[in-house]
C-alpha cells in the first residue's frame, strides 16, 4: 500500500474525466468547490497528432484549475507518446492514459477498456508515454474487460513495470458499463498489493461516502464522477441552500457562455437539470428551463 501521492494536492477528492462534462468551465467550478485535482475529458491521441479541429477545440486549460490531469486514449504507442509531448505546452500536472472507457466506439477499436484485452500493448503504450514526458504519467483502468476475465493483477503489474506514477481503478468491468455496484473490496485489494498510489473510483454519491472510502479502502485518493454533476459541493461536504444553487448556476452559466459563446446556453441545460435535483417542483422547473435562451429568463424562472 502506497498512499503518498506524487502530485501536491490540497484535497484527496478528485474530479473524474467525463466525456461531455469535464470541460474547462466545469473543471473550474469543481476546483473552486474543493476538488483536489481535476481531469479533462478523454482526448483522442490520433486527433491531437493529426490536429483534428474538434479535438483541438477541447484543448482549453487554465492555470486556475491546477493541478490538472489531461487524459488521452489510443492504441498506438508512438502516437500516444507524441500526443503526450504536444500536450506539455498546456502545462498539465500529469498525462493520464485511458484504459477504462467502456464506450463501444472506443473499446471496440482496442482503445480505452479494450486495452485490458491486450496487456502487452498497454504496457508498451505506458512505456512510450512515460519515456516521452518529464511529468507524472497515470492510467485509469477497470477490473477487467468482463466479469469472467478480471485481470487487474496483470494490468497493475504491467503499469508498474512501465513506470507510471499512480493508477485510478474504477471498480467495475467493462461489460458492466455503469450497472451493478462498484467493487470496492477489489479496489482495497489492489491498494494493498500495488506498489503505486491507487485512486479509487465508482459509486461515490456523497462527501461522507468519499471520506468513508478514503478511510477504509487504503486509497491515496478518491475520484468522483457522475455525483459531482450539478453538485460540486460534494468535494467540500457543504449542503447548499436554494439561493446558493442559483448563484452557482449563474456562475457556471457565465463561464459556459464565455467559453463557448451562445452555444454555451444549450450546453448548460444538462447541468441545470442536475443542479435542481431534489428541489420541490424540480420537474416542472426543468421543463421550463430547457426552452429558455438567456440567463435573465433562467433567473426569472428560478426565483419563483
Amino acid at each position: 500500500m502506497n498512499t503518498t501521492f506524487p502530485i501536491h494536492v490540497k484535497s484527496k477528492l478528485f474530479l473524474a474525466p467525463m466525456a461531455g462534462y469535464t470541460d474547462l468551465p466545469f473543471r473550474l467550478i469543481a476546483h473552486t468547490s474543493g476538488a483536489g485535482m481535476v481531469f479533462s475529458e478523454l482526448l483522442s491521441a490520433d486527433g491531437i497528432v493529426r490536429s483534428n479541429k474538434k479535438t483541438l477545440a477541447m484543448l482549453s486549460f487554465s492555470d486556475e484549475e491546477k493541478p490538472l490531469g489531461i487524459q488521452i486514449f489510443g492504441n498506438d504507442p508512438a502516437i500516444m507518446a507524441e500526443a503526450a509531448v504536444r500536450l506539455l505546452s498546456h502545462s498539465p500536472d500529469c498525462i493520464d492514459i485511458n484504459a477504462g472507457c467502456c464506450a463501444p466506439k472506443v473499446c471496440n477499436n482496442g482503445k480505452g477498456a479494450g486495452l485490458l484485452n491486450n496487456v502487452e500493448l498497454l504496457h508498451r503504450i505506458a512505456c512510450a508515454v512515460v519515456k516521452s514526458v518529464d511529468i507524472p504519467v497515470s492510467a485509469k483502468i477497470r477490473l477487467g474487460f468482463t466479469q469472467g476475465t478480471k485481470n487487474y493483477r496483470e494490468v497493475i503489474a504491467a503499469l508498474e513495470q512501465a513506470g507510471v506514477s499512480f493508477i485510478t481503478v474504477h471498480g467495475r468491468t467493462r461489460d458492466q458499463f455503469y450497472s451493478g455496484k462498484a467493487d470496492w473490496d477489489a479496489i482495497h485489494t489492489i491498494a494493498d498489493f500495488s506498489k503505486l498510489p491507487i485512486v479509487g473510483n465508482g459509486d461515490i454519491t456523497s462527501y461522507e461516502d468519499a471520506m468513508e472510502k478514503l478511510s477504509t479502502a487504503g486509497c491515496a485518493a478518491v475520484m468522483i464522477g457522475r455525483a459531482a454533476i450539478g453538485n460540486p459541493w460534494i468535494f467540500c461536504g457543504q449542503q447548499p441552500s436554494y439561493q446558493e444553487k442559483i448563484a452557482m448556476i449563474q456562475k457556471h452559466y457565465e463561464r459556459m457562455v464565455q467559453h463557448y459563446g451562445n452555444y454555451g446556453i444549450i450546453l448548460m441545460r444538462k447541468h441545470i437539470v442536475n443542479y435542481l435535483k431534489g428541489f420541490p417542483g424540480a420537474v416542472k422547473l426543468r421543463k421550463k428551463l430547457l426552452t429558455l435562451t438567456s440567463m435573465d429568463e433562467i433567473l426569472d424562472v428560478l426565483h419563483y
